[in-house]
Formats: C-alpha cells, structure tokens, sequence
C-alpha cells in the first residue's frame, strides 16, 4: 500500500511538472488536460478502417503486437536451440562467444537497410528486426544456464538411463527455465524498442507508424497518446513473462 501511494505520488509529481513546462506558443507542448482530450475520440473508436493511411488506434496496435509475437516466437525457438547446443558444448561457446558480443552490440535498426536488400520487403525487413533484438539475450541466458546446471541433475539422469531426449526434456531444460525466462523478459523489451522504431522507419501500419504519421500531421496530442500507449503495452509483456518467471521458480521451489 505504501509503494502504491508513493507511485501515485510520483506520477501526480510528474503530471504537475509537465503542466508546469507547457507554456503559450507554437512550440508549446500540449498539457495532460489536452493530451487527455485527444485521447478520447482516439480511444472511443480504435478499430475504424478507412483506407491505407487512416486506420484506428487499436488496428495499428494489433498489427505490430501481431508482428512482435510472429518475430518474437520464431526467433525464441531458435535462440533456446542454439543456446542449448553451445551451453551443452563448453569448447563450442569459447570458440563462438567472441563473434557473440560482437554481433549483439550492433543496433537492430543498423540491419535494416541490409535486410530491405535482400528480402525486398518492408514486412519482412521489420520482422527480421525484431528477431535479431530478440535472438541474443535468449540466446546468451539459455546458454549461461544450461553451463550453470548443478552436476547432480545429470549425474541422476544418467543412472536412470534417460534417453537423449528425455534428459532434454525433463532434466536439461527444466533446470535451466528461470535463466531462459530471464533472457525472454529483457527479449520481449528490447524487441518492441525495436518494432516500434522499423515501423517509423518502414511505414504501412503499426503503431510506430501512427506515432510518425500524427507528427507529420504535427498532431502532438496523438503522439504523446501514442507513446503512452507503448509505455503501457511494454509494461504488461514485461509483467506477464515476470509472472511467468516467478510461476516457473516457485514450481522448482
């Protein structure tokens, strides 16, 4: 109760110094009483379809969640593959860490223009994207986990003669699931950072190209709806993978 009167302190801290900073002019920014204005015809329709370039709030945000858990899901399975197979082979990962770090610092938007090249589509590129800003904090915690498995586990699973893929299964994978998850919760962060930013750069539709369109049209009521938005959104995904990072934990407890 404490940290929930202390959150609504801060926001109402914050809420306050905006109000304060808004000031008369054409480069003012607009206040939360107008930011709140906009957001109601925006909220009280979000799904009208009028054509390319005029689609509500909730369609452009449906689209790039659709495009988020597509890229997110393909690139998780791919990233726990690899993960498992350099964490189960210790002279595999010294030898591929190195190119590991190089790659993972690299800006997701930095592939772009090469994924636009040879896909040659503007969907794509985007997935692709977001693959690539998931891919590598999956793969380093799953890899990091499974080299961090206590030597019992396996030590049990082989004098019960499980198969290769049994010990996978129930031995490897279990053991390793909180490090996995923890990859999964900064995964799904970075990659609607991400998403967000392709879709200002593509277009079509997408939230992120909401928030470019409506600065375009130098509506800045609707961006800051539109930032708000994000925020929020990013805020539940992280919060269910915690939930299911702590569901995972207290079951091994």
């Amino acid at each position: 109760m404490r940290a929930a009167l202390l959150s609504v302190l801060v926001l109402g801290i914050g809420l306050l110094g905006w109000q304060a900073t808004t000031r008369g002019g054409q480069l003012a920014l607009p206040g939360p009483g107008e930011v709140l204005r906009a957001a109601g015809p925006l909220l009280a329709d979000p799904f009208y379809d009028y054509g390319p370039n005029d689609k509500g709030i909730g369609l452009q945000l449906l689209q790039s969640l659709r495009r988020l858990l597509t890229a997110y899901a393909g690139a998780t399975a791919l990233a726990v593959s690899l993960g498992t197979a350099l964490g189960l082979s210790p002279l595999l990962f010294r030898a591929v860490n190195p190119y590991i770090q190089v790659l993972k610092t690299v800006s997701p938007l930095a592939w772009m223009p090469m994924f636009l090249y040879t896909v040659r589509s503007g969907e794509y590129a985007m997935l692709l994207v977001v693959m690539i800003s998931t891919l590598w904090p999956i793969l380093t915690s799953t890899a990091f986990g499974i080299t961090s498995i206590d030597r019992d586990y396996l030590n049990v699973a082989s004098v019960l003669q499980f198969s290769w893929r049994r010990r996978l299964l129930r031995v490897i994978l279990p053991a390793a699931a909180p490090s996995i998850l923890v990859g999964m919760r900064v995964a799904i962060g970075s990659a609607w950072v991400a998403l967000v930013a392709a879709e200002m750069l593509v277009g079509g539709v997408g939230i992120g190209y909401f928030i470019w369109n409506e600065w375009n049209n130098l509506a800045l009521s609707h961006v800051i709806v539109g930032i708000a938005l994000v925020g929020t959104v990013g805020f539940l995904l992280d919060t269910l993978l915690g939930l299911v990072a702590r569901a995972t934990s207290y079951r091994r407890a």
